[in-house]
């Protein structure tokens, strides 16, 4: 018994050889039985295209390097990670070429990053130095939460000592009804009955 799945299967390497040689051919070929929506096209067509990588693009200090800073173009991501996710940027390829011709040149990551820094100013950089002003902001937050959590501390230990110097008194003992009440009682009870 053929299966659903068995089927799908027989469709997709039915149709795979087609759809492979047009995206290799890079022609706008409609693949039989897909209508204009789905034909397969170039990549070029997508948008510009990318220079091809060599092996600087993925060196591990390059990329070091890259994510030490800012792309400029204000997406607040670093270079690295905006030339890489998005490709509609044209800021940090153009800052890659430059962080590859100075590597090429011979400057160490340090040497490349001073450069920038001297050219856009510290605003470059994904992490401001801790000197100066700049160690408040790593100091401030985290003196904020210890104080906070001390607090927090503070607190739930009074609330807890409060507790517990509260007397619990007890429950006033129920006694039985005597008999007035009771017979009160029995008359309400036919009242509604009735």
């Amino acid at each position: 018994m053929t299966t659903r799945r068995d089927a799908v299967r027989l469709m997709g390497l039915l149709l795979l050889p087609g759809a492979l040689r047009a995206q290799d051919q890079g022609e706008a070929t409609p693949v039989a039985g897909l209508d204009d929506a789905d034909r397969l096209y170039s990549p070029e067509w997508a948008g510009r295209n990318r220079d091809t990588l060599t092996a600087l693009d993925n060196d591990p200090l390059v990329i070091a390097t890259e994510r030490r800073m800012r792309c400029t173009c204000g997406c607040t991501l670093d270079i690295y990670t905006c030339r890489t996710t998005d490709f509609t940027c044209t800021f940090s390829p153009a800052l890659h070429k430059e962080v590859i011709a100075l590597w090429v040149e011979g400057k160490t990551p340090e040497e490349i990053i001073d450069f920038f820094v001297a050219r856009e100013g510290e605003a470059i950089l994904m992490a401001p130095p801790a000197e100066g002003f700049n160690v408040a902001g790593y100091v401030v937050p985290g003196l904020v939460m210890l104080t906070g959590a001390l607090g927090l501390a503070a607190w739930i230990s009074r609330r807890k000592a409060e507790v517990a110097a509260v007397e619990i008194t007890a429950a006033p003992v129920a006694t039985t009804p005597d008999e007035a009440a009771r017979e009160r009682l029995r008359r309400a009870l036919d009242d509604v009955e009735s």
